[in-house]
């Protein structure tokens, strides 16, 4: 596992945060730096094909060694770490051999990886736990799935006698602020199925998503010196206040829901007196009652507007990805056949939902059925973000066994 330990940690330390504010595509140069190495690599284990495009997207192929016409599958994942908290600077900590109980991470004490919190370490006593030193976050999400999918390349690569049919990798920048897939040409990637690398511990396969809209609430006041604003005056950050207060918030807010249950999120809000601006996440599993949502909102800013007719609200709702269920019905061995490969690598599958989204989420919009793998992160976005490196292994594993039996299909 040495190789696979050394990918993962020479990937987190680039800075790849993504920021939501950029101009440029992808948002940030280490995303570009990051893309540049893993072509590099790609290119010295003998994949000839490997290539940042214009976007920074990184393609390649690892050649079939079956001799009939197999399907071709993808491996994907994502450069770019959330915005959330800050990426520049990892200095990832390895845990040899890990004792079990509380991890101080020295950067910040205050920051302590609670066992008791987090019951899943318990289960990895004696293993190797790689996390933080408190201050930043650790970037497994997503560079614990691009490590997995280039060990797993390298190995295919060392081993022609392993038999499979042709896998294209993928690896997509600014999925953390919702431009994932804005640059992925299907075409191009000429896949039949895909599978995004980026979920937490071992063998779950994600096979639906949230549905997720965001709704940008635009609140036009009147401003004027407070000292002559009797009268005159219409404050759009109260009126915000006011807005807020209106959402079901008590049963219809993150913190408050679990499983399929869905939610209103705001989770931004600028501005002034004369203009505020409110961004909030509309999820929901069910697809259709995203309009319900988002006509609740309506129903608030008119209400809002009756009672001060010289304001104005604005409502505007940009898509963002809908639940994968919806496509991977379309080609049932995306899932048949993650859950036989995971068997073979001794791991027992579970079929989850992600209350999120992934890239797979618009991949499957697309037209490309992709569901989700685990990948080993945990308390990602975080700076108690962890992973295990025996995880990291096992993945490898699934997907070395995904291959074969993707190999053994023919192509009609």
């Amino acid at each position: 596992m040495s190789t696979l330990l050394d990918r993962f940690l020479r990937y987190v330390r680039i800075n790849t945060q993504a920021d939501e504010n950029s101009t440029t595509y992808p948002s940030t140069p280490g995303q570009l730096e990051l893309g540049r190495l893993l072509t590099e690599e790609l290119r010295a284990m003998g994949v000839a094909d490997a290539q940042q495009d214009e976007h920074g997207i990184v393609l390649a192929t690892i050649p079939a060694t079956v001799s009939h016409s197999a399907p071709v599958i993808a491996w994907i994942a994502h450069v770019d770490t959330s915005p959330e908290t800050s990426g520049a600077n990892v200095q990832p900590i390895v845990h040899d051999r890990y004792h079990g109980g509380d991890l101080v991470l020295p950067g910040d004490p205050t920051k302590v990886l609670r066992a008791s919190e987090h019951p899943e370490l318990g289960r990895l006593r004696g293993q190797t736990i790689i996390t933080t030193d408190g201050t930043t976050l650790l970037g497994g999400d997503d560079k614990a799935g691009v490590a997995v999918i280039m060990e797993a390349a390298w190995r295919l690569m060392q081993q022609p006698e392993i038999l499979h049919g042709p896998i294209r990798l993928c690896f997509t920048c600014d999925e953390e602020i919702g431009h994932g897939v804005d640059h992925v040409d299907l075409t191009k990637l000429g896949a039949k199925v895909g599978y995004t690398l980026d979920g937490t511990g071992v063998g779950e396969i994600d096979t639906e998503t949230f549905s997720a809209d965001l709704a940008i609430v635009t609140i036009h006041g009147i401003n004027i010196h407070p000292a002559i604003a009797k009268g005159k005056m219409v404050n759009a950050l109260r009126l915000a206040g006011l807005f807020l207060t209106r959402l079901p918030h008590q049963e219809q807010a993150p913190e408050v829901t679990e499983g399929r249950q869905g939610f209103f999120h705001p989770y931004t809000i600028e501005g002034g007196v004369a203009k505020t601006i409110i961004k909030i996440l509309l999820r929901d599993f069910e697809t259709a009652k995203l309009a319900e949502r988002a006509e609740l909102l309506r129903s608030i800013a008119h209400a809002i507007e009756a009672d001060y007719p010289r304001a104005s609200i604005e409502v505007k709702i940009v898509p963002q990805y809908r639940n994968m269920k919806e496509g991977l019905v379309k080609e049932p061995r995306a899932i048949a056949l993650a859950q036989q490969a995971m068997r073979q690598a001794g791991v027992e599958p579970r079929l989850a939902i992600v209350r999120g989204g992934t890239d797979g989420s618009r991949l499957t919009e697309m037209g490309l059925p992709t569901p989700n793998l685990s990948t080993g992160e945990h308390n990602f976005h975080s700076p108690l973000e962890w992973v295990c490196l025996e995880e990291l292994e096992t993945n490898v594993r699934v997907l070395l066994e995904l291959a074969r039996v993707w190999g053994n299909e023919r192509e009609a």
